[in-house]
């Protein structure tokens, strides 16, 4: 095996293992290459939010109590670490467009062969502002449950815009744990809103994904700053 590569299959099996020191190795060195490699499959920013994404499943973030299960697994050594996360990177983007494919409606037969004279915007779709009601509702209730110390961390990092390095300062944690706790709190809060819209809003599957499909296109009413801001509900303590 290349050497080369027999130090980034070390390094991948080290940060698999969840080694702080491997960590903040990896942070530090790939994550300005994953974030050109997202601002080259869109150069608008829309996949940076990808990349995030991605530290999650390569720490390997458990499910309930199971083990962690790192992305780092799947990794063998056969080509750079860096071309492999630009591989996984891609696939993902590429995923994302088939998945907004398949939600587009079908033309219908005759509005497609017949153009309509004068036709400008196509109508307001009925169910866009019930799922920015219900998605908003959701995520509120959903960002009510975080900790306090959760909250600050999005707030500095997605309302504050501070960088990675200025958060973690803020809390007195390394950059690349305050990444991991990122990624750990995008993933509660998107479990959260997606069990709210299917147990209590009664939402398919179909239907949830419709809903962050219209928030990714226009947040509208979707403010992190305001949601954080709102007092944390009260238990009542008289029951």
């Amino acid at each position: 095996m290349n050497a080369s590569y027999a130090r980034d299959l070390e390094l991948a099996r080290r940060c698999a293992a969840g080694e702080e020191e491997a960590w903040e190795r990896f942070i530090l060195e790939y994550r300005p290459a994953l974030y050109r490699a997202a601002d080259a499959l869109d150069p608008g920013g829309g996949a940076r939010d990808l990349a995030d994404s991605l530290y999650a499943d390569l720490y390997g973030m458990p499910q309930g109590e199971s083990e962690r299960r790192s992305l780092f697994r799947y990794y063998q050594g056969r080509s750079s670490l860096a071309t492999w996360l630009r591989a996984v990177l891609s696939q993902r983007y590429v995923d994302r467009l088939r998945a907004r494919k398949r939600l587009e409606p079908l033309p219908d037969e005759d509005s497609a062969s017949t153009p309509i004279a004068g036709r400008g915007a196509d109508p307001p779709d009925p169910d866009r502002s019930r799922h920015a009601g219900v998605l908003r509702q959701a995520l509120a209730g959903a960002v009510d449950r975080l900790d306090s110390r959760d909250r600050l961390r999005l707030g500095c990092y997605y309302v504050q815009e501070l960088t990675l390095a200025e958060t973690g300062r803020l809390l007195k944690e390394h950059e690349a744990t305050a990444s991991r706790q990122l990624a750990r709190t995008r993933r509660l809060l998107r479990e959260d809103v997606e069990r709210q819209l299917r147990d209590e809003a009664g939402l398919s599957d179909i239907q949830i994904s419709e809903c962050f499909e219209s928030a990714s296109e226009d947040a509208g009413p979707l403010d992190l700053g305001q949601l954080l801001a709102r007092k944390k509900p009260v238990a009542d303590r008289s029951i």
